[in-house]
């Protein structure tokens, strides 16, 4: 069940990004824009302090929906390290959900 449920997920950003070469990405809330403003600080080897417009982004954003993503194989095939993307809310001055 959880095989088939990764590949659901993976097929899913599969889609998700041959969709985004035509139109706006949007996820949990947060758009492309967001998304691109805080990827130098969820990127390793070197991740920088997030912006003020990552932070904006974020305060904006679904916490409880991106927290979901922190044990996919999403973020690792983005290129998002998620002990750096869980890490991101406090960084932002913001409380990220309880059970993330």
């Amino acid at each position: 069940m959880e095989m088939g449920r990764k590949l659901v997920l993976a097929f899913l950003m599969v889609a998700v990004l041959l969709e985004g070469s035509r139109a706006a990405v949007k996820l949990c809330d947060m758009d492309d824009d967001g998304l691109s403003a805080c990827k130098p600080s969820v990127t390793q080897p070197d991740p920088v302090d997030p912006t003020p417009g990552c932070c904006q982004a974020l305060s904006g954003a679904d916490l409880k929906c991106l927290c979901s993503y922190k044990n996919s194989m999403v973020l690792p095939a983005l290129g998002i390290d998620p002990a750096l993307a869980m890490a991101l809310p406090a960084k932002c001055s913001l409380t990220p959900p309880a059970d993330c």
